[in-house]
């Protein structure tokens, strides 16, 4: 199965925009990162959690995954694709990215 992406700039605009359902918006860093910098709009719920927490991601609407840079959510989305949601996207570039637009310095 193929991941969509979106742009971070896009996923910004759209955001912004509120075109995007907050309940949809999930961030698979950790606690720690999480702390340092998130966007309000999105649920902490780490990467090893997914398994055991996927009956509290949204199932009939899109699934925007972020983390770091776009490495975990990108393998996060192939999960949740693998096993039964059907709409993931992933933010390409993650918080970092989204930071950078946004003017914030996220390492």
């Amino acid at each position: 199965m193929d991941v969509k992406s979106i742009h971070p700039a896009e996923f910004l605009k759209a955001l912004d925009n509120q075109t995007i359902d907050h309940v949809g918006i999930i961030d698979v860093r950790e606690q720690h990162e999480w702390e340092y910098y998130h966007l309000e709009e999105a649920k902490l719920v780490p990467m090893g959690q997914i398994p055991y927490r996927m009956g509290e991601l949204p199932e009939n609407k899109p699934i925007y995954v972020v983390c770091a840079h776009g490495v975990r959510s990108y393998r996060v989305a192939e999960y949740l694709l693998e096993n039964g949601f059907e709409d993931v996207i992933n933010v390409d570039g993650g918080m970092a990215a989204l930071a950078l637009l946004r003017g914030f310095q996220y390492d």
